[in-house]
């Protein structure tokens, strides 16, 4: 039997309380399990004790017998010392979309363009003033 430890999700809409659970992976998320190993309140601060409880003997057990642990619980396992650390290297989740990029793209032609035609008007006056400076000394040389 493939077994899991995760969480099984009660309290009311907008009030999450989770059950941490060893249950048969063919099973619903909140349906029947094997044993309640603890409980898990993400309303309450980080640094409280109370936020997760869990028999670690009881996980470690589990653990022994195959059970593959979901995300967060092998993060509160690994507080706790029991798993190891894993490297998580999540490189896509801060990559923007494909649509983001293309408008991204089209800021940056705008800019470029911007940048060009303010350099051409920019240019565009000193070749101005040189021009009526040429005559200007001409006509005092005279």
């Amino acid at each position: 039997m493939a077994t899991k430890i995760r969480l099984a999700r009660g309290g009311s809409k907008k009030r999450p309380f989770y059950r941490i659970v060893v249950a048969d992976s063919r099973m619903p998320r909140d349906g029947r399990y094997i044993e309640k190993i603890g409980t898990y309140n993400p309303l309450l601060p980080k640094d409280s004790e109370d936020r997760v409880k869990m028999d670690l003997e009881r996980a470690k057990y589990w653990l022994g017998e195959g059970a593959q642990v979901s995300d967060r619980i092998s993060r509160m396992l690994e507080a706790a010392g029991i798993l190891d650390k894993k490297e998580r290297a999540n490189t896509k989740k801060a990559e923007p979309g494909k649509k983001a990029k293309e408008r991204a793209e089209e800021k940056a032609a705008k800019a470029e363009a911007a940048k060009e035609a303010a350099e051409a008007a920019a240019a565009a006056p000193a070749e101005e003033a040189a021009a009526e400076e040429a005559p200007a000394e001409e006509e005092a040389a005279s």
